[in-house]
């Protein structure tokens, strides 16, 4: 058989095929061109020895399979995403209710952030005051203190961490000190 009569007579049934499992018309037509083409490279017609009809469908449930695991991983995703969202904003709102703008000077706010400051390991806090403080960028505090720019991320990661939930009671002052 050759392969323009294959596609004509199998392409609309191997379509509705997809489609009744990815319930989207494009993708169903983006997996049946993706299967046809994958005929035609690999010259499944030319072989003897293969049950075109079966392969043909077995090539369209696996996309399918994977097409699907896919949307699945990219739903899971948006949800973690939305509910990151969600918790950060609440955790906003709750900041700023608790927001306590009755400092008396500079000097305490200055006292709060070195508090926070004292709550970080040795090396994290070098490294916050290198960054944020002294305005030094990522790979100069890496040349400089002889790691990876990895590990003063890293550093900078946890510090940010550690420093919010130390300022929580004024975490719009950490936003607006700390920019992200």
């Amino acid at each position: 058989m050759d392969f323009k009569s294959f596609y004509t007579t199998w392409y609309s049934r191997v379509k509705n095929f997809a489609f009744e499992y990815v319930l989207c018309e494009e993708d169903a037509e983006n997996i049946t061109q993706d299967v046809f083409a994958d005929f035609y490279q690999k010259r499944i017609l030319n072989d003897d020895q293969i049950n075109f009809v079966a392969y043909l469908f077995t090539s369209v449930k696996n996309r399918c399979v994977d097409h699907l695991r896919r949307k699945l991983l990219e739903q899971e995703a948006k949800k973690n995403l939305q509910k990151d969202f969600d918790l950060s904003l609440r955790m906003k709102y709750d900041s700023l209710e608790a927001f306590d703008m009755n400092w008396k000077s500079e000097q305490q706010i200055e006292f709060l952030i070195k508090k926070a400051l004292d709550t970080l390991p040795e090396r994290c806090r070098e490294i916050i005051v290198k960054s944020k403080i002294e305005g030094k960028k990522q790979k100069e505090i890496a040349e400089e203190l002889g790691i990876s720019i990895k590990t003063v991320e890293n550093q900078i990661t946890i510090g940010y961490k550690k420093m919010k939930d130390a300022l929580k009671t004024c975490l719009p002052l950490f936003c607006f000190l700390f920019p992200f």
